[in-house]
């Protein structure tokens, strides 16, 4: 079954909110509507998305600032901003913060639909290229997008943080994974208490390969760590 894409949907106005998510749900897509920036960005540090769509003018935090702190987390997530203002600064600053695309208000379902798609088919196959989903790590098949670690006996399950600090590791396979990178991609801040989480997930994921004898997780004093395979 065909894997739907994923949206982020950041709007205020709770009428034309519920109006663009059922359109979009009826569209195919599956869409998550919040209210505000800061409910958006908790919506986005949980869960995965593949396009993200979001309101300037927002209250607690406008959409400026929300995709501030996505590009932090994903530097390559497509963005588009709806707005009621078509103001060139407006429109400027939304592409200095490396939006894919910007909409004023009133539009039509259609429009953010085609524009929607436009970028998909400038963006998939980059991440095709570039976001490899499927990687061997000796006897077992690491799913980054099903979060499931597998071999013949058995099937486990990750956490997001599990999989998605086993995926940065893979993709830097051999070489070392600076810990200050991993830390704030995963978990933002590279605060103590998250550099302590870290810790705790690449025990975890110790566990999880140590009968794999050609995979191993080693430490590299002052720097990160390294996936040997």
């Amino acid at each position: 079954m065909e894997q739907k894409v994923k949206l982020l949907l950041a709007e205020d106005d709770e009428n034309l909110g519920l109006l663009l998510r059922e359109y979009l749900v009826a569209k195919g897509y599956e869409a998550m509507l919040f209210p505000d920036g800061e409910a958006a960005f908790r919506g986005f540090s949980k869960e995965h998305f593949d396009i993200c769509v979001l309101d300037i003018m927002m209250p607690k935090k406008d959409g400026f600032t929300l995709a501030r702190e996505i590009r932090m987390v994903s530097a390559d997530i497509p963005i588009i901003f709806l707005t009621a203002k078509n103001l060139k600064d407006d429109v400027i600053e939304g592409f200095k913060l490396g939006a894919d695309d910007y909409i004023t208000k009133p539009f039509s379902m259609e429009e953010l639909i085609f524009r929607i798609e436009a970028i998909l088919r400038r963006t998939v196959p980059e991440s095709q290229n570039t976001g490899q989903q499927i990687y061997q790590l000796g006897r077992y098949t690491f799913d980054a997008r099903k979060q499931t670690l597998a071999n013949e006996e058995e099937v486990v399950k990750l956490t997001t943080k599990e999989a998605e600090l086993l995926k940065l590791l893979c993709q830097n396979a051999n070489k070392v994974l600076e810990r200050n990178f991993a830390l704030k991609s995963i978990w933002i801040d590279d605060n103590y208490f998250n550099a302590r989480s870290m810790d705790v997930y690449i025990t975890k994921l110790r566990k999880h390969l140590k009968n794999e004898s050609s995979v191993e997780i080693i430490n590299v004093h002052g720097k990160g760590y390294k996936l040997i395979m």
